[in-house]
C-alpha cells in the first residue's frame, strides 16, 4: 500500500476513534425521545408554509440513537431548516420492515402537525436502509421529497456476513439478504430523489462501493467522500455541506446516475 494511502487511513482511523469517544459521551442524552416541534403559526387566512422549509427527519444506524446527529442538526438549523426531528427506533427491533413502518407513522404525524405534504429524510448506515424500504416498499415516495443516505449498505456489507449469530438487523445487512433482494427489485415510478454518500475509507462498508446506490428505476445521485470513515459521515462539516446542498437542490436527477455522469459529484 502506498505511503499516502497508509497516512490517509491512519488519519481517518484516529478521527474515527475521537468521534467514537465523543459519541459515547453524548449517547445517554439521545436515549429518550425528543420533544416534537410545535406546529407552525399562520399569520393570516392565506398564510402558507414556505416550500423550501420542508421538515427533515433524521434516522440513526444500528444500536445508535439521535445523539449521532447533534452537529448535523445544528448545521441544518443554521441554514433555515427550523423543523428537524430525529426518530429513535428500539435496539430490540428485529426486522427492518418494522422500523420502516414506524418511520411511516412518524412521517404521517409530522405532515399532519406541520401542514407539509412532503418531508426530507437523512439516514445514517442502517437508517438509510430503513428509510429506503419505507420509500420503495411502503409508498413513502409520495411523502418523501429527498432521501439522503450516509454510509448505507445498499448491496450489503461483508462485515455483517462475518458475524455468524448476529442480531437479526445485522443479518438483514448481509449481501443477498431477503430485504436487500426486495430493495433491488423493480421500483417503477418511484418519485423520491436519492442521494447516497459513500466514503473510500469506510471500514464498516465492505466493499466501500456497497454504499453506492445503483438502481435503474431510482433517481440517484452518488457522492464519493474521501479521507473519512463511517462514524465521521454524520458529523464531518464537508458532508454536512453536501447534505444541505442535496436537500436544497430542486433540479431533476438522472435515473441510475453515478460518478462521471450528470447528476453525480465527488466531495474531497
Amino acid at each position: 500500500m502506498e505511503l499516502s494511502k497508509v497516512t490517509a487511513l491512519m488519519k481517518a482511523t484516529a478521527l474515527e476513534l475521537a468521534i467514537l469517544t465523543g459519541h459515547l459521551v453524548l449517547y445517554p442524552s439521545g436515549i429518550a425521545a425528543e420533544r416534537l416541534s410545535p406546529a407552525p403559526t399562520a399569520t393570516g387566512p392565506d398564510a402558507t408554509i414556505a416550500p423550501g422549509a420542508r421538515p427533515v427527519v433524521l434516522l440513526h444506524g444500528f444500536v445508535d440513537n439521535r445523539s449521532v446527529f447533534v452537529l448535523l442538526r445544528r448545521a441544518l438549523a443554521r441554514h433555515g431548516r427550523d423543523c428537524v426531528e430525529s426518530l429513535n427506533y428500539s435496539p430490540l427491533t428485529c426486522d427492518l420492515r418494522g422500523a420502516a413502518e414506524l418511520l411511516g407513522r412518524r412521517v404521517e404525524e409530522i405532515r399532519a402537525r406541520t401542514g407539509h405534504a412532503e418531508v426530507d429524510i437523512v439516514g445514517h448506515s442502517l437508517g438509510g436502509l430503513v428509510a429506503r424500504y419505507y420509500v420503495q416498499r411502503l409508498g413513502g415516495d409520495t411523502r418523501v421529497r429527498t432521501l439522503v443516505m450516509l454510509g448505507t449498505p445498499h448491496s450489503g456489507t461483508t462485515v455483517a456476513a462475518r458475524l455468524a449469530d448476529a442480531h437479526p438487523l445485522v443479518r438483514q445487512m448481509r449481501p443477498g439478504s431477503e430485504v436487500l433482494r426486495e430493495l433491488a427489485g423493480p421500483a417503477p415510478g418511484c418519485r423520491t430523489r436519492f442521494v447516497s454518500f459513500w466514503s473510500d475509507l469506510d471500514q464498516v462498508m465492505v466493499p466501500v462501493e456497497t454504499a453506492r446506490l445503483d438502481h435503474p428505476d431510482l433517481l440517484v445521485h452518488n457522492v464519493r467522500v474521501s479521507g473519512i470513515g463511517h462514524l465521521a459521515l454524520p458529523v464531518h462539516p464537508t458532508v454536512a455541506a453536501g447534505v444541505l446542498g442535496a436537500l436544497d437542490a430542486g433540479g431533476p436527477v438522472a435515473r441510475g446516475a453515478h460518478e462521471g455522469e450528470p447528476g453525480a459529484a465527488s466531495v474531497a
